[in-house]
């Protein structure tokens, strides 16, 4: 079983997690730039962390087996924060990088003018650089967020098939399919989606255009999860080629859409570097 993990959080993740997700059947992820959990103080704390995701992780994730990309923006949360904004107009220099593969997480947190700003800004640079995106929906208010975020949407130059919805669930998923983005869904071990709600969600509205992540972050989260939903999709009765085009087809697809996806990962000798350093430990 192959499988692609289109949203999860590396840079917060241990050795051991990118081990078991190849263990699991994980051979792509693609790693979002986000909040890192406190405030950012200076634009150039994001330009270090963009160049770890262009970089570091790729060559920790290549020791695995584990074709990395990310997503490069100013996220949702960091867009209301005046300190960080002029990352925006950095965002250029980064987009044209061979790893990147979509602007995000864009979107929206708490629904401020400063996150339309954003927002917008964002969806536009995604067309100049002919990217696609992917979209936060906010955490609370979720349709009400969803629906802010398709006015936006549709008024940029970015066609709803180049975007991304995220962190769908149940009361947003039928809006999101009806414009016609790709359906992103978040599995949690708390919170979000769980794998038996995600397989009722196939059930209703089908495989098409729908991603699964597992968004494992620095919070209670699991890497594994997408491995769990396709086990709990076979156990329900899906074909394995449903599984496939979920979890492997449908994010080559979306992704595919930058021109810059590549789905060997480098070779893994143990004795590589990144920049003079490397993940050994207690070694040469």
């Amino acid at each position: 079983m192959r499988l692609f993990d289109p949203h999860i959080h590396m840079t917060s993740r241990t050795t051991d997690d990118y081990e078991a997700m190849y263990a699991a059947g994980v051979r792509a992820v693609v790693e979002p730039a986000f909040w890192l959990g406190q405030p950012r103080t200076s634009p150039a704390s994001f330009y270090d962390y963009f160049d770890a995701l262009l970089g570091w992780e790729p060559f920790r994730a290549a020791q695995y087996g584990i074709a990395h990309h990310c997503t490069i923006a100013l996220n949702p949360k960091e867009a209301n924060d005046p300190r960080c904004t002029p990352v925006l107009d950095a965002l250029p220099r980064y987009l044209v990088k061979d790893g990147v593969v979509a602007v995000g997480e864009i979107g929206y947190d708490s629904m401020t003018p400063a996150e339309d700003a954003a927002l917008s800004a964002q969806l536009q640079l995604a067309a100049d650089h002919e990217l696609p995106a992917m979209v936060h929906t906010p955490h609370r208010d979720k349709l009400a967020g969803l629906r802010r975020t398709l006015d936006v949407v549709t008024e940029s130059a970015l066609d709803q098939e180049w975007v991304l919805l995220d962190h769908l669930n149940e009361t947003t998923v039928k809006e999101a399919k009806n414009a016609g983005c790709w359906l992103g869904f978040s599995v949690y071990p708390d919170t979000k989606m769980d794998e038996n709600r995600m397989v009722e969600i196939l059930r209703t509205y089908g495989p098409e255009k729908v991603l699964v992540n597992s968004a494992a972050d620095w919070g209670r989260s699991d890497p594994l999860k997408t491995r769990k939903v396709a086990d709990a999709m076979l156990a329900a009765g899906f074909a394995e080629a449903d599984v496939d085009q979920v979890l492997w087809r449908n994010p080559v697809a979306f992704y595919g859409l930058s021109g810059r996806l590549v789905l060997d990962p480098p070779g893994t000798e143990t004795k590589a570097t990144h920049e003079g350093n490397s993940i050994l430990r207690g070694g040469e």
